[in-house]
């Protein structure tokens, strides 16, 4: 089982702002390490970033969640942009499709030029494989994945004096893991009043078939604060996509001389020009969402 805590913005483009963000803060670092070094030093530093070709930014997370008839999904594109750009561009009048293994096709419709692609009609089945074609700009991108089943959350335990000072409200969210099945799951933890999310990330190598936890902790939730937990199962290859993402955004490093993040890849393929390879994943999960109030 491996866990990590960490603040989510939500697309793959945040990430990448996020990821720039985490270099800058190092370059930061290494700049305050040398000034100490060099006192009398009075040379400002401006450090030039490179700017590049925009790239395809797909965030294509479907949903199945339990109880519903998951008939309503949306597919987000933008693309990248410099570092000091406030504004996402979209990725507008892109044409997006989805299709299962039994030939049905979805038709994702763009919503006023913003990049939000969204289909009415979709039909979920378990482990069931989804393949999405994107055409945009003359070029094919591609990806496939399959519906993976999540067993739901079965209750959650609360301790208010958790952490190394004593000062954090800690929460397990149980689950029964199914044996004999490699299982990757996602957790969600959404603080309602802060609008913020943590994300974990979990597969069942040492704890197949038993019961397990999902755990979280947060210094600043109050008695009656609203918390959402949201279970998603994933794929192996997400799960170690994920997994790569977290530690790349990882706030509790800062080490100057630590290996700098790199672009990772996700399953989206450009077919027309490989070179110019898309950022983001193409995700099809069941999910199970738990409400819970702080006591």
């Amino acid at each position: 089982m491996r866990q990590h805590n960490w603040l989510f913005l939500g697309s793959y483009h945040q990430y990448l702002i996020i990821l720039n963000f985490k270099i800058m803060k190092k370059i930061k670092y290494l700049f305050i390490f040398c000034l100490l070094s060099l006192v009398s030093c009075e040379d400002v530093i401006d450090v030039n970033l490179n700017n590049a070709e925009p790239r395809l930014v797909i965030d294509a997370s479907l949903n199945w969640v339990k109880g519903t008839d998951g008939r309503t999904q949306s597919i987000q594109l933008s693309l990248t942009a410099p570092f000091f750009d406030k504004v996402i561009p979209p990725a507008t009048g892109a044409s997006v499709t989805v299709t299962d293994s039994n030939n049905n096709t979805f038709s994702f419709n763009e919503i006023e030029n913003s990049g939000l692609y969204i289909n009415n009609n979709f039909l979920p089945v378990l482990n069931t494989d989804y393949d999405l074609t994107i055409l945009y700009n003359n070029e094919t991108y591609t990806a496939t994945e399959t519906l993976t089943p999540v067993v739901p959350i079965e209750f959650v335990e609360q301790k208010n004096d958790g952490g190394f000072t004593g000062d954090e409200t800690e929460l397990k969210a149980y689950y029964n893991d199914p044996s004999n099945i490699k299982n990757f799951y996602l957790f969600e933890f959404l603080i309602v009043k802060k609008n913020s999310i943590n994300l974990e990330v979990y597969d069942d190598e040492f704890t197949d078939g038993n019961q397990i936890f999902a755990f979280f902790s947060d210094e600043d939730l109050e008695a009656g604060d609203e918390l959402i937990i949201i279970n998603s199962g994933v794929s192996e290859r997400n799960f170690e996509f994920l997994n790569i993402l977290l530690q790349q955004t990882d706030d509790e490093s800062g080490d100057p001389f630590e290996t700098q993040p790199a672009t990772i890849r996700g399953n989206c393929i450009n077919q027309t020009n490989p070179n110019n390879y898309p950022l983001g994943y193409f995700r099809v999960s069941e999910t199970s969402i738990f409400t819970y109030i702080i006591e």
